[in-house]
């Protein structure tokens, strides 16, 4: 269940009143004249199970709520309750499958902004992986992979498509350009410090690397792979379960091959480059197809579900 909590204009309470009122899977219906104080209005509260929200929350925005007064969405979790109960088993569909559009451009816009934070992860990971590529450790590469957050552009770009939101996927792309650029170019000067202490050698990346050489040999299980990590992405996003992001995290080439172009740049191995290179453009292709396609199928399965959310006019 999620809690909602709407301030309106008092002109607009009745609109909003009704619009609640004849939503399948809401309870606890509340309105409080007059509190709100900035903006000032009406405060109008309820329950609504999951698989609703979007349909409410998209309600109040074409009354235009969220211009003259506020929209707050948050999940409960607790609710001792038969009303609860009986809405969330009345709202069409489950939980789990329930997509909130708004709320993932919100998570989305979040995780695909160039900050200093989002930069030193991507550069810590890369930087990690280089350790890990050079070493032939398999432990290092995970590690790197779970560091790594450069999901969230990609997600982004995903959700942008879908919605339609031009400024989205630009500050998504930017993102994800820019940090692996910066990230990848700092693992180059990473690199060469490494190798005058001795630590990075040439012999040591062309060598055998029975562990890691797959970081520079894209084939057709690397798109495969892409897909399925895009598709489990996106799912774990829409469906709020975002423990399994770490899961697709650790299952991508992307930072790795990053790093191994990194190095492979500062010792002049030109093949390896060109091969992590390529690895890393078809993960990036191969997830932003998933997503986006994940998302179109989601979100013509609820469009089919909306006439479902209307209670009976005699109800």
């Amino acid at each position: 269940m999620l809690q909602l909590r709407v301030i309106t204009p008092a002109d607009r309470t009745d609109e909003v009143v009704r619009l609640i009122d004849r939503t399948v899977g809401t309870t606890h219906l509340v309105v409080l004249p007059g509190v709100a104080r900035d903006p000032e209005g009406d405060v109008v509260m309820c329950d609504v199970a999951r698989e609703a929200g979007d349909e409410v929350i998209g309600g109040l925005r074409a009354l235009g709520i969220d211009s003259c007064g506020a929209i707050t969405a948050e999940n409960i979790d607790l609710s001792l309750s038969e009303r609860a109960d009986k809405a969330e088993k009345d709202a069409p569909g489950e939980p789990a499958d329930a997509v909130l559009w708004e709320q993932l451009e919100e998570a989305t816009h979040e995780e695909s902004t160039l900050s200093i934070t989002y930069v030193a992860f991507i550069t810590l990971a890369t930087m990690i992986a280089a350790c890990g590529v050079v070493l032939d450790n398999a432990i290092l590469i995970v590690g790197a992979m779970a560091v790594g957050p450069e999901f969230g552009p990609l997600a982004g770009i995903c959700t942008a498509i879908v919605q339609r939101a031009p400024r989205l996927a630009l500050r998504s792309l930017v993102a994800l350009l820019v940090g692996f650029a910066v990230a990848m170019a700092v693992t180059v000067g990473f690199s060469w410090i490494m190798a005058g202490f001795g630590l990075f050698t040439e012999s040591k990346l062309e060598g055998d690397r029975p562990n890691t050489g797959f970081v520079y040999a894209p084939d057709a299980f690397s798109f495969v792979v892409a897909i399925l990590a895009g598709i489990a992405g996106t799912l774990s996003l829409t469906s709020a379960k975002s423990g399994a992001l770490v899961g697709v995290a650790i299952s991508v080439t992307t930072v790795p091959a990053a790093a191994n172009a990194a190095v492979a740049l500062s010792f002049g191995d030109t093949d390896q480059m060109v091969g992590s290179s390529e690895q890393l453009l078809l993960n990036l292709f191969g997830i932003v197809v998933a997503g986006t396609l994940t998302l179109v199928a989601q979100k013509a399965l609820w469009a089919t579900q909306r006439s479902r959310f209307r209670k009976p006019e005699n109800s």
